[in-house]
């Protein structure tokens, strides 16, 4: 994945009242009295800071390449990690951190207070603006920090476990690491330098899982999963203030970031009730069951979403910012829209219901058999976790237009909704909770998506046209695994047996979604465009990727 083209780290000098930092616009169209900068070098030639518009599917095509295959790569040693503690491990040292993380991990809304996302929606920004919100970030980031200690000793009392006085104390350094980044990685994002950020994520999480896995080995410590927790974040930073050497000014309670508070405000409140609605269980299951079954739910839990989480992080950092260019072009704000989620959905569909269909067999293989008991759970939260990848990326289509509010909305209605199924499932313990969360969350799709596209350039129809092509395509491909494992359950070995049914699953599907659904026509040219397609010399022309776009 690593590329590793020379990365450009001139300062950023400007002067604080003048001087404009564009989002994909010539400089031209700036501020009169000023020379444009352009973040990737530092230069004041009056060159463009960020791509043209007529770029900007290029920029988002290998954007998406790089993302995708960092994640890859950071899937690959999640998914390695994983095995190396769950070995190592306890379940109940697990749960133990999990007790911390599902409380204080709320804090973890506020790191940023949602000003890096105001900062990349924003059509432009100014130096003084950009170090005034630097400045908010870092106090938010030490405030924090304080939070997470005091709250340490309310969590011994809470679960009636004294050693995790220490574990919060420690977690609470992470939010002073990511408040120094925020605007600097903000900006990187800004820039769409993706190769930057995506090799300095693998980085640190090669970093943290190395140190983890050793303390591990040695110690056979909960530590190490402390460490692994705050360690990416010091890496980061570091790494990010290498990459995007720009030095905030000092900070001027006269400028205006008024409009950026109040958008960050509204994301970071959404995001609390996010986290709140979908931690819940955790803490109910840790309340009321203790904490070797929460540690068994949370290794299931995090079995399955992985894959889902890795490819919503990956399109997301690309997609935010090319469609918070083209929230004034709706005709291509949608195409856009449209084309990343059909995508999103043709990769995340298989995963999950492979999942769900051979849960014992990826428990064994990836956590080992001491954690055969989180199996009926893995398979259980399998459609929970589809349907985050069905309305998590609605997420795209309202922020990049600046709907934050009503995220918000949707949000509000949806928490006690989900909060209610999970009570419900509480008695019949954490297999009962991950049924009532599923069908909850399962119940909402059609309301959520009705009500997030509504009065925007996308339609729920068009939304969910999408959303049926992969959908019918795992349907026909899970009939005939569930038909050949007639013959694959036969096999002893679980890894083997493991690769074969899947191998099934996927080939159906690719090939049902792909010729029977005719997408070929609409991926083949997009695969062109970033290198990895095949060139046509002769006969018919492929469509242009670009049609559309």
């Amino acid at each position: 994945m690593l590329q590793g083209p020379a990365v450009q780290m001139a300062p950023f000098v400007s002067h604080p009242k003048y001087k404009v930092i564009s989002a994909g616009m010539p400089t031209e169209q700036l501020h009169p009295e000023a020379n444009s900068i352009s973040g990737e070098s530092g230069r004041t030639d009056g060159s463009p800071r960020n791509p043209p518009r007529d770029d900007l599917k290029r920029r988002t095509l290998r954007g998406a390449l790089v993302s995708t295959l960092g994640q890859g790569a950071t899937f690959v040693l999640r998914l390695g990690s994983m095995m190396a503690l769950a070995r190592l491990l306890a379940p109940e040292q697990f749960g133990l951190v999990s007790m911390v993380t599902a409380c204080t991990g709320i804090l973890d809304m506020f790191r940023d207070f949602g000003l890096s996302m105001a900062t990349v929606q924003r059509a432009t920004i100014s130096h003084a603006q950009l170090s005034m919100l630097f400045w908010i970030n870092l106090g938010v980031g030490a405030f924090l920090a304080t939070i997470c200690a005091a709250a340490a000793p309310v969590l011994v009392a809470f679960y009636h476990e004294p050693r995790l006085l220490w574990i919060g104390i420690v977690v609470g350094f992470g939010f002073l690491f990511n408040g120094a980044a925020a605007q600097h990685r903000a900006m990187l994002q800004r820039d769409m330098r993706f190769s930057v950020l995506t090799a300095l994520d693998v980085i640190s999480f090669i970093v943290s899982t190395s140190v983890g896995v050793a303390m591990a080995a040695t110690e056979r410590s909960y530590w190490a999963l402390v460490v692994m927790n705050i360690c990416p974040a010091l890496v980061n930073m570091l790494g990010i203030w290498a990459a995007y050497r720009w030095t905030p000014g000092p900070p001027c309670w006269r400028t205006d970031v008024w409009a950026q508070l109040r958008f960050g405000g509204t994301v970071t409140l959404d995001g609390v009730l996010a986290f709140i609605t979908y931690n819940a269980d955790k803490v109910l299951i840790g309340r009321f069951w203790g904490s070797q079954p929460l540690g068994i739910y949370g290794r299931a839990y995090q079995l399955v979403n992985i894959p889902t989480a890795n490819l919503n992080s990956t399109v997301s950092l690309v997609a935010f910012p090319a469609l918070s260019r083209l929230q004034n072009d709706p005709e291509r704000f949608k195409n856009y829209f449209l084309k990343g989620y059909g995508f999103f959905l043709f990769l995340v569909m298989p995963i999950t219901v492979g999942c769900a269909l051979y849960a014992e067999d990826i428990v064994q293989v990836f956590l080992g058999s001491k954690w055969s008991a989180a199996a009926p759970a893995c398979r259980l939260l399998a459609p929970t976790i589809l349907t985050f990848a069905l309305l998590n990326p609605l997420s795209w289509l309202l922020l990049s237009t600046g709907r934050a509010m009503r995220s918000l909305h949707i949000g509000l209605i949806v928490a006690p909704a989900v909060i209610l199924g999970e009570l419900i499932g509480l008695p019949y313990g954490p297999g009962g909770v991950a049924a009532g969360l599923s069908i909850t969350t399962a119940l909402l799709v059609l309301p959520v998506i009705c009500w997030a596209t509504h009065k925007t350039p996308v339609t729920a129809a068009e939304t969910i046209k999408v959303v049926m092509l992969p959908f019918f395509s795992i349907l026909i491909a899970a009939g005939c695994a569930l038909a050949a494992w007639n013959f694959l359950h036969l096999i002893t070995s679980p890894l083997l047996r493991l690769i074969a049914a899947n191998g099934v699953l996927f080939s159906v599907y690719f090939v049902v979604f792909w010729f029977v659904m005719d997408q070929k026509e609409i991926y083949f040219p997009l695969l062109q465009e970033i290198g990895l397609g095949p060139r046509v010399r002769r006969g018919k022309p492929v469509p242009s990727a670009s049609s559309g776009l």
